[in-house]
């Protein structure tokens, strides 16, 4: 078996200089994606690391079986009603995609009805089939799926390559029928207006911002679109949807620190959009339609956010509804016609507060476990007294709830089936144990840490253990259950979820000690509860991988620096590595907006200095890496592909005696393959390697 790393192109280097730096980047040439050059080195990458790992086939084999055959392939989703029908999604074994469906409500039905067996409802209308859609491509995935009020189109959007650029189409569903109405380059987002004539859709910008609401005239050419709103402030970004209530469509502009939101009737589509509050730096607002009112959550003198209403027909002062708390994080606020949902966040756990509108008290849902995360699922009924809940844990599958708000009764409908695994037995919650521990961070901080485990498994330091984390964006890495995950648990392998800074757990405040100026606490964070778990005897140094994708995958590169002997393992998905070179570079995808949360080092250069102290790729040195796998897409926007392709590169490099992989999927996007079976290869193919480095093959 050949071991001999991918050759590099030889390449004249690149230089920058900024704030008096010159930095020289002999791998600048791999982000031209036209480059033969550079398909070729994506593509001899793809070849050592598929040799590499040549022994581990029979065990991604057994991986992908496990999952599969604990999965039940032929399922369909708990129905979602909406006026006159059920909404739901099927799934049917051997095919990648979902199929999108719909059935009449019948007289004197209220619960909905669901099929054991997966199989199709008596009476369905299939509205979209993927599979179907997804014929002749590598790769597919839906952005729009949209069905007007009147519940006769669908707008719908695809994209076939992974870029999230979608083309926008309406389908007739009385007559099955596509209309001619085309819209390429969309993002995602639409709305629809009362009588159904005016569809509004997003587009970007050359940096593929997303900058642009346009409103479409079902019927006629795209040609003859308007542009509603364009915002020009290269830090925002918009968005549309339309009220649950359906009487206004909104759109939202945001950066990542301050909000502005202007509605337009929805019986109104062609009329001026209307300013709820103006912008102002540093304050966030969100809005949501209930009767005579705009609900308003907003951080206005309240970090952990607050509740309050104005009024919908002439928005002015806003009068307080729920006063801020410290420590209790409001993150959401649903109306429906006699009850008000807030989710929020407290004490690291998500949670559902119930305020009825027309009198009696507030009250919070209670939930029996000690780690589990739960929110509102679909609900597109303004006028209801029943709520969808969604429910999981890392030891519960993922669950859906109908909640009665006024009996304050829950029923269970649908818990996601979990087939027997290779020795033929049911699974068990009770077979697994979750805990909760906590690290101490350099500057005393308490860190949560989750973990996972088969019952039996012992804390004595034997134990392999996998960490993972995320860290950015106020994105709280909640408990979640994974079919895939068993495969590990049941291997003896401990799962942990480091809750560092940066994220959201503990509210705005753990957000915003792990950003700017602070990041570093991010990776040291990540550092301390690795570290804590060999103290704590959950594991050992050397039978401990680390695993984060995306932002997350800047923090593996990050730690890979800074305690490369913590590791025995990284796994780096879709990773940010190449940081500093990417936050100078205005023109690319999601820069400008991104000052906000890393700095601006273009303009400042304390920032600058900062960035490049941890950003992964500058930082680079001759000394022993833990193995590293690093897996990327071809066409991912978020994060380019030529990240961690330099990255890699530069390890091989500078530090030639580590174990290095690059995994590129040359026909996906951020999210990796699309289809559920790619998929569960994907993840066997990652927990193969997994399993290699903690030496349980």
């Amino acid at each position: 078996m050949t071991t001999t790393p991918v050759p590099v192109a030889k390449r004249v280097p690149t230089e920058r200089t900024h704030h008096g730096d010159t930095v020289v980047d002999e791998y600048a040439w791999l982000a031209a994606k036209d480059d033969p050059a550079t398909i070729a080195h994506l593509t001899a990458e793809n070849a050592y690391a598929e040799t590499r790992t040549a022994h581990l086939e029979g065990l991604r084999a057994e991986l992908f079986e496990e999952t599969r055959r604990r999965t039940q392939e032929t399922d369909l989703s708990v129905p979602t009603r909406k006026d006159g029908y059920w909404y739901y999604t099927r799934t049917v074994e051997g095919q990648q995609y979902g199929v999108q469906c719909r059935r009449a409500v019948r007289d004197g039905e209220t619960a909905p009805p669901i099929s054991a067996d997966g199989a199709p409802l008596d009476g369905e209308e299939v509205l979209l089939d993927g599979n179907l859609l997804a014929e002749g491509h590598d790769f597919f995935a839906l952005g729009a799926f949209d069905v007007s009020p009147d519940g006769r189109w669908l707008a719908y959007s695809t994209d076939f390559t992974g870029d999230e650029r979608f083309t926008l189409r309406v389908k007739d569903l009385n007559t099955g029928e596509v209309l001619p109405d085309e819209i390429s380059d969309t993002f995602y987002g639409t709305a629809w207006s009362t009588d159904a004539s005016a569809l509004f859709y997003v587009t970007v910008d050359d940096a593929w911002r997303p900058n642009r609401v346009w409103r479409h005239a079902v019927g006629t050419p795209s040609s003859e679109d308007v542009v509603v709103h364009q915002e020009d402030d290269e830090r925002f970004w918009v968005g549309v949807e339309l009220t649950r209530s359906e009487r206004f469509v909104v759109i939202d502009i945001h950066s990542k620190i301050t909000s502005e939101v202007r509605v337009i009737p929805a019986a109104n589509p062609t009329g001026e959009p209307a300013i709820v509050a103006p912008r102002r730096q540093g304050v966030e607002y969100s809005v949501e339609h209930h009767g005579h009112r705009f609900l308003i959550l907003h951080n206005d003198g309240a970090e952990d956010f607050a509740l309050a209403f104005t009024s919908a027909d002439t928005p002015g002062d806003w009068t307080p509804l729920i006063e801020h708390s410290p420590g209790t994080r409001l993150e959401a606020v649903d109306a429906f016609e006699n009850h008000l949902v807030v989710s929020l966040r407290s004490n690291g756990l998500t949670g559902l507060r119930v305020l009825p509108v027309g009198g009696g008290d507030p009250y919070d849902i209670d939930f029996p476990e000690p780690i589990y995360s739960v929110g509102l699922d679909a609900n597109p009924e303004y006028r209801t007294n029943e709520v969808r809940l969604r429910y999981t844990s890392l030891v519960t599958p993922d669950s859906i709830y109908d909640y009665d708000l006024v009996n304050r009764q829950m029923v269970l409908r649908k818990q996601k089936p979990v087939r027997p695994g290779p020795d033929g037995r049911p699974y068990d919650p009770a077979d697994y144990e979750q805990h909760r521990d906590w690290a101490l961070a350099d500057d005393g901080t308490q860190v949560p840490i989750s973990l996972v485990r088969r019952k039996g498994t012992p804390r004595d330091g034997s134990a392999p253990c996998v960490i993972y984390g995320y860290g950015s964006y106020e994105s709280s890495m909640d408990p979640w259950f994974s079919i895939a995950r068993l495969s590990l648990l049941d291997r003896g392998v401990v799962f942990a979820v480091a809750h560092i800074r940066g994220g959201g757990e503990l509210g705005r405040r753990w957000y915003e000690q792990g950003k700017l100026l602070a990041k570093r606490n991010t990776f040291t964070d990540f550092v301390a509860c690795a570290r804590h778990l060999v103290k704590a005897g959950w594991t050992a140094g050397d039978r401990l991988v680390a695993r984060g994708a995306s932002a997350g995958g800047l923090l593996m590169g990050a730690v890979a620096n800074l305690a490369p002997d913590a590791f025995t393992g990284i796994v780096a998905q879709v990773p940010f590595v190449d940081a500093l070179t990417s936050i100078l570079d205005p023109s690319l995808p999601l820069t400008v907006t991104e000052w906000e949360e890393w700095g601006n080092p273009l303009d400042d250069p304390e920032v600058y200095a900062y960035v490049k102290s941890y950003t992964p790729y500058e930082n680079v040195a001759p000394v022993d890496y833990p193995a590293i796998l690093a897996v990327t897409s071809l066409n991912d926007t978020r994060v380019l592909y030529h990240e961690p392709a330099k990255w890699i590169a530069r390890l091989r490099a500078v530090a030639p005696q580590g174990d290095y992989l690059l995994k590129t999927e040359m026909g996906a996007g951020h999210g990796g393959p699309s289809g559920r079976y790619d998929a569960w290869r994907e993840e066997a193919f990652i927990n193969a390697w997994i399993l290699d480095r903690l030496h349980r093959a």
